[in-house]
């Protein structure tokens, strides 16, 4: 007698779930809204840093005057792994979900403290966009390194009003005037394109000499 369809299939027996389900010819994931979070574990961020890349932002504190001229320019000092000291802007990704003026603002608040008051447009444009490329091969002809990824970076200059202090992963923030920032014994304490990231926002702003 033929078996009845089904006898003998253990109902306790679970299908393996697929990555994607098709419902009215719609793919729905099976990744969880609550499994989408901001931040990446450090074994998958390695393996996106291999394969694509990074949003980042490139901030550029300055002082103005009341008639919107460059006075000064911020800059915090570092003490990456090895214990060299470099100077640098402000910087950092921008997450998933993140509007490019919410990470502004983070990364601002992380670095220069709650009370730097940063006056961020409301629609930010970046005055120039840069790469930084992970093989010296080819960072050498940008002047853009990073060793850990390839990164797209949005660059902005943002007017800070309020009392800025470096947090605690920097040592200092020092203001420098446009002219001691364009000093070669600044400029060499910068890595990573970053001399040529503050060179370029104080042209912008007409202050080279």
């Amino acid at each position: 007698m033929a078996q009845a369809r089904g006898a003998g299939r253990d109902p306790r027996a679970r299908r393996t779930p697929t990555a994607a389900k098709h419902v009215r010819n719609e793919v729905v994931s099976d990744v969880r809204t609550d499994d989408m979070g901001p931040w990446l574990s450090p074994e998958d961020l390695a393996f996106v840093r291999r394969k694509v890349p990074t949003v980042y932002v490139d901030v550029v504190p300055v002082r103005l005057d009341v008639d919107g001229s460059l006075q000064r320019v911020g800059l915090l000092l570092r003490t990456p792994r090895d214990g060299t000291l470099l100077r640098t802007v402000v910087a950092g990704r921008v997450l998933l979900h993140e509007s490019i003026r919410s990470a502004i603002a983070r990364h601002v608040e992380r670095d220069l403290g709650p009370m730097a008051l940063p006056r961020i447009p409301a629609s930010p444009q970046p005055y120039t966009v840069n790469e930084y490329f992970p093989t010296q091969s080819v960072a050498g002809q940008t002047g853009y390194h990073d060793p850990r990824q390839h990164a797209v970076s949005l660059a902005y200059i943002v007017p800070i009003d309020g009392d800025a202090a470096a947090q605690s992963d920097s040592l200092q923030l020092t203001w420098f005037t446009p002219a001691e920032a364009l000093d070669p014994a600044v400029q060499a304490e910068m890595v990573s394109g970053h001399g040529a990231l503050v060179t370029s926002a104080i042209a912008h702003l007409g202050r080279l000499p």
